[in-house]
């Protein structure tokens, strides 16, 4: 049974997705976002396919109790600069974010009550939920959001992410939002101008570096109870490490309340038992957690055997292996393209990760992206060619130092990386670092792996880690023609007209030998039954969600 058609905001490429879908051009998840983006409600977007809105998954959640979940402890820091999803985790229940990416694409009001866009997404109007306060007693108001994301347009931070997806907000030669591009109109609106078409500004505030801070807001704070936030927890403790704990602040009058939302979790404790994931295992065995914050590999078909269940979804996470282009050794466009060569992706994804997943085309855009362009594929798997390729640039007796970090599926896919390149007659030379080490200066390794986590456009990670001169640009890759490309398909709104540009940037990653990107990950999470902890397309952490099942 489908639900009656709700009358959406009037928008003129709304119409034009759905009969982009319902001809079999996009898929439901990705209208869902596209839609949603643009200021249609997630039921106003279901109705216009003619499907009904979809029920959170589990059952009655009991009141009360404590979830306890395995997960990396890591430094705190200026949510700008989270470079790990496990910070959010920690954050969330305190630090809210302005809207919600949720697990069928759906970008839904979270601080903002909605917001609209005009025809050719250069304008967006925030409109802010009213009764907001925060648990210091101050109101929540639209200033609130402005100052928030003046500071995500803030290039002079270094580490800076949430600039990258604030792109159309910023002035290039300033590096800081541009004139008249945040406005306050009253105490609960904001307006925002963007210098081009962004059809990905509302999706860029879901990522989980924008949680929303106080004026106040101090970093050495936020591992205490005096960290300043919206949400409906407060930090009891955080060691690095060791653990963290956060518990349902009942002297917070939390805006969730009057919307129909509920917190059944009192407490919420995350315990670090390392990267290695038999520790996991190890702990659920011994009754020390209840959830993992993930699992990875062949551990997902371990864990029914000892009476746990597996939540999964199939995404957009990937893991890429790089060549730093600042680096001398890989300012030639032929070695890059010679390690991508030598590389089988699928043979990566069922030594790194159990095969859990599906191979990718060294571009960083997949089928889950609208956008995707799938006539583009990588260049061919050939070791001979790549060794000739490396001759010609006169590197075929080079040593290249390849860097993971030391965890499980990371270390063993870029194992699987540099035996490959040996077998094409390559000389590597594998280093393993420690998380503590390694997310020091991820960025600036001249061959290592990263994971990057499902973004709901391919445009979007684009423009974090491809783009000239942003801060996630780890590749330290600069193409002009390639950015001017990713800007014009950021504004075109006709899926196929769209997917054409999209395809040209596709052709310039591979081509210039880039990436290698040898897999796309399907995410698990492990739990004792009877949790509604399920895992998140993005990791996102809605921990107001959390809860035992009655």
């Amino acid at each position: 049974m489908t639900q009656k058609k709700e009358k959406v905001n009037s928008h003129p490429v709304v119409e034009m997705y759905a009969k982009e879908h319902l001809n079999g051009d996009m898929d439901r998840r990705e209208f869902i976002s596209r839609a949603t983006a643009l200021g249609v409600t997630a039921a106003g977007a279901y109705g216009l396919i003619g499907a009904s809105t979809p029920v959170l998954a589990g059952g009655h959640l009991q009141q009360g109790g404590t979830m306890r979940m395995a997960m990396e402890c890591i430094a705190l820091k200026d949510p700008r600069v989270f470079d790990w999803t496990q910070l959010a985790h920690f954050t969330a229940g305190t630090l809210e974010y302005l809207v919600e990416y949720n697990n069928d694409g759906s970008i839904t009001p979270n601080l903002l009550e909605g917001w609209t866009a005009n025809s050719d997404a250069t304008k967006y109007t925030l409109n802010v939920r009213k009764g907001i306060k925060w648990n210091n007693g101050d109101d929540f108001t639209a200033n609130d959001v402005a100052r928030n994301i003046e500071g995500w347009c803030d290039k002079s931070v270094e580490g800076n992410s949430m600039a990258g997806r604030m792109a159309s907000l910023i002035d290039a030669d300033t590096g800081k939002a541009a004139a008249g591009a945040i406005k306050v109109t009253d105490s609960h609106t904001v307006e925002l101008t963007c210098v081009a078409s962004d059809i990905t500004v509302i999706a860029g505030m879901a990522d989980y570096p924008a949680a929303v801070v106080h004026s106040s807001f101090n970093p050495d704070t936020m591992g205490t109870s005096a960290l300043v936030g919206t949400g409906p927890f407060i930090p009891e403790s955080y060691e690095v490490g060791v653990a963290g704990t956060v518990v349902k602040n009942e002297s917070h009058d939390w805006w969730g309340y009057s919307v129909g939302r509920t917190v059944p979790l009192d407490r919420i404790e995350f315990i670090d038992y390392g990267t290695d994931p038999s520790a996991y295992v190890a702990a659920a065995e011994g009754d020390e957690v209840d959830v993992f914050y993930e699992t990875v590999g062949e551990y997902v078909d371990l864990m029914p055997s000892i009476g746990w269940e597996n939540s999964t979804i199939s995404t957009g996470s990937t893991i890429v292996i790089r060549p730093n282009q600042d680096a001398e050794a890989y300012k030639d466009k032929r070695v890059r393209q010679a390690l991508a060569m030598a590389v089988d992706g699928s043979v990566c994804l069922e030594l790194g990760y159990a095969g859990k997943g599906s191979p990718a085309d060294n571009h960083h855009a997949g089928s889950m992206h609208p956008e995707h362009d799938p006539s583009v594929v990588r260049l061919p798997f050939d070791p001979v060619k790549a060794m000739e390729l490396m001759k010609e640039a006169g590197m075929e007796d080079y040593e290249h130092e390849l860097h993971s970090i030391d965890d499980d599926w990371r270390k063993n896919t870029t194992d699987s990386v540099a035996a490959q390149l040996r077998d094409a007659g390559f000389k590597v030379k594998r280093t393993i670092l420690p998380g503590s080490t390694f997310w020091n200066d991820w960025t600036k390794y001249p061959f290592s792996s990263t994971n990057w986590n499902h973004r709901p456009f391919a445009t979007q990670v684009w423009g974090l880690a491809y783009r000239s001169g942003e801060a996630w640009n780890e590749f330290a890759w600069n193409n002009a023609e390639f950015d001017a490309l990713l800007a014009q398909a950021n504004s075109i709104a006709d899926a196929d007209e769209r997917r054409k540009v999209a395809g040209k940037c596709q052709a310039i990653i591979r081509d210039e030998g880039v990436t290698i990107q040898p897999y796309w990950r399907n995410l698990y999470r492990s739990h004792r039954p009877g949790l509604q902890c399920e895992q998140h397309i993005a990791y996102h952490p809605h921990v107001y969600k959390w809860g035992f099942i009655a």
